[in-house]
């Protein structure tokens, strides 16, 4: 029984909160803040629960990963449905809005919902969907370290969430590039082979959305240029994944165009693409804000290996469930192909100090990175902790000089006796 809960069940709260958002769509009336409210729940409960911590995924008594590989694998492939019949739900509200439909009590089949919706109910809509499709993003990025089926589904996914360019960037440029931020050895100038998903020091989640988004596509880009030459293709070219991956977006555009229009002509189909572009504004703003809490400020000399001290685990019991154990970042960069239910804080043998743990649950974490100088308050001590003790020599250097730069240094009497809590197995 504690195999099947531990291993199994508690990786589905976050399933079930999409799932109850499409049920609140679909009913209409109030019931359409349930996303937004479940949203709410998670920060506070991620917040109560912050003193809780796992040192890993669920073991059976001989030591091996509860979680059980085709259970959790297709709990991974069904929330490509469930972001369809998401979508497939907001495009009826909206086109119900479109058409003046009026806001009435129904009956399908005995079960009660309201038909036509107001402007407000809306937007109650499209916020709650948005924020559970980026909640949802994460098992994309799990089935992006797949191959196969696993990483087609993957892009498929990121495709509805507009972003598809990720699943390549992510595994070919983060995973390789991690703790290079776009700031060269001096602090000051871009680096054209640095990670945009690594945040440096200074920078806000709203900055970071931006130029981490953009990065991640130019990656994608620029290597689909340089793989296309060398196959003697033009860049125009079917093979090319940067242009393909953007084609997956297009059925949802023509979606929610579509439906808007036949509720309500042009207005209605600016009114759908307005809504789809707002849910992929707040998704892609949710997947950055988790690389932006994952690596801020860390920092890796080029050509050093990664280790796990350029990574912030993040172990909050509350966030390894929600989250499917993502915040295990050390030991995911170690082992970039283990499955989420493998993972674990990682141990001492590869690094004296294991990896800092954040020791705030995501949820709590988003909301402070909302406020940049709470933000900044409490990562400037943070990050002279680490300069301090995890820093290699020559990652001291370069951090004293963006220090410097972004206004992050700090008196070490004002840290003196501070320890950054660390994972261990």
């Amino acid at each position: 029984m504690r195999s099947l809960v531990f291993g199994h069940l508690v990786y589905l709260y976050t399933p079930l909160g999409i799932i109850a958002t499409i049920i609140g769509i679909l009913m209409g009336g109030p019931w359409v803040w349930v996303g937004i409210g479940i949203f709410g729940f998670n920060i506070v409960m991620d917040t109560l629960t912050s003193g809780i911590h796992f040192k890993g995924a669920a073991v059976n008594s001989k030591g091996e990963a509860a979680g059980k590989g085709p259970i959790l694998n297709m709990m991974m492939y069904l929330q490509f449905v469930s972001f369809v019949v998401l979508q497939l739900a907001v495009v009826w509200r909206i086109y119900q809005f479109a058409s003046g439909m009026p806001v009435e009590a129904m009956e399908w089949n005995g079960y009660a919902y309201e038909s036509g919706i107001t402007g407000l109910g809306l937007f109650a809509v499209v916020l709650g969907a948005g924020l559970h499709q980026g909640l949802g993003i994460m098992f994309g990025h799990e089935l992006a370290h797949t191959k196969g089926f696993g990483f087609l589904i993957s892009r498929l996914m990121m495709g509805l969430s507009g972003c598809a360019a990720f699943c390549y960037a992510h595994v070919y440029n983060h995973h390789l590039e991690l703790g290079r931020a776009w700031l060269g050895p001096e602090g000051n100038k871009m680096m054209d082979d640095a990670d945009p998903a690594t945040a440096p020091r200074g920078r806000s989640l709203y900055k970071h959305w931006i130029i981490s988004t953009i990065g991640q596509s130019f990656f994608n880009f620029k290597t689909e240029q340089r793989r296309l030459k060398r196959m003697g293709k033009s860049f125009l070219s079917p093979a090319n994944r940067w242009i393909r991956g953007y084609l997956l977006s297009v059925p949802t555009l023509v979606l929610f165009g579509y439906g808007g229009y036949l509720g309500g002509g042009q207005d209605g189909m600016l009114l759908g693409l307005g809504s789809i572009g707002l849910m992929w504004i707040i998704s892609t703003f949710e997947l950055e804000a988790l690389n932006y809490m994952e690596h801020y400020g860390l920092i890796r000399v080029k050509g050093q290996p990664i280790e796990y001290r350029h990574s912030w685990d993040n172990d909050n019991v509350f966030s390894s469930w929600a989250f499917i154990e993502i915040g295990r970042q050390a030991d995911h960069h170690d082992r970039g192909e283990t499955h989420f239910w493998e993972l674990s804080s990682v141990g001492t043998q590869s690094s004296p100090h294991g990896a800092p743990n954040a020791m705030i649950g995501y949820y709590t974490e988003f909301v402070i990175a909302l406020i940049p100088p709470l933000w900044h308050a409490i990562y400037k001590r943070k990050l002279a902790v680490w300069d301090r003790d995890f820093a290699s020599p020559e990652e001291r250097a370069i951090a004293q000089k963006i220090n410097r730069m972004v206004g992050y240094e700090v008196d070490p009497a004002d840290i003196r006796g501070k320890k950054l809590e660390v994972s261990y197995a």
